[in-house]
């Protein structure tokens, strides 16, 4: 027998509960919840979650998620297009922008490469990372990835890229180790990983 009185409900409470980080009791909580509030205003946030998988886009230049070809950093006059930091994910740009410590501009992976899960290098945008430097003027590269094996492998492949373009005086440094060996930037205290970005260090491959 089912623990729910409503099959709509238990249906609720499964798909809630399939979000990461969410247990069963949270999901009945939430669920609960949007039960209690005026319809229009639950029509309101399934109509956003709708709307966000269906029209939401990545920019053509960086691959952070935007609601136009070009997304808002990549189009400011007031970035520094020639300091570019490299990143995992979408969660990861966020993280540095709450800092309000950098003014570059970004390249977001979309993973790291880890042959135990079947990632390669093919797998992520590092090719199009190489494509953005070779006929742009970029003096700096700031390798912002996560302080695991994973990433530290990632971080050896995109330097050998970028050095095998014989470019004179572009700069590839990573951000300093005050992010503990192992942590995800996203769960890094803001002040930590601003210092982090503005400590950072040459890169030795």
């Amino acid at each position: 027998m089912s623990d729910y009185p409503s099959i709509l409900l238990e249906n609720a409470v499964r798909q809630v509960g399939s979000l990461p980080g969410v247990g069963k009791k949270t999901a009945l909580r939430l669920v609960l919840h949007l039960l209690r509030q005026p319809k229009h205003d639950v029509d309101t946030f399934a109509e956003s979650l709708t709307k966000l998988k269906n029209e939401v886009r990545y920019c053509r230049i960086c691959h952070n998620i935007s609601d136009q070809d070009v997304c808002p950093i990549c189009a400011s006059h007031h970035r520094d297009k020639q300091t570019i930091c490299v990143v995992e994910n979408v969660q990861d740009v966020m993280s540095i922008e709450n800092t309000g410590q950098y003014s570059g501009v970004y390249h977001v992976l979309g993973g790291i490469i880890s042959p135990m899960d079947g990632i390669g290098p093919k797998d992520i945008e590092i090719d199009s990372l190489v494509a953005r430097i070779e006929p742009e003027d970029i003096q700096e590269v700031i390798l912002a990835l996560p302080t695991t094996m994973e990433g530290d492998t990632t971080n050896f492949y995109i330097y050998r890229r970028l050095q095998a373009l014989g470019r004179d005086g572009l700069r590839i440094s990573q951000i300093a180790r005050g992010v503990a060996v192992g942590n995800e930037l996203e769960y890094t205290d803001e002040i930590t990983l601003g210092r982090s970005i503005l400590n950072r260090v040459e890169f030795k491959g």
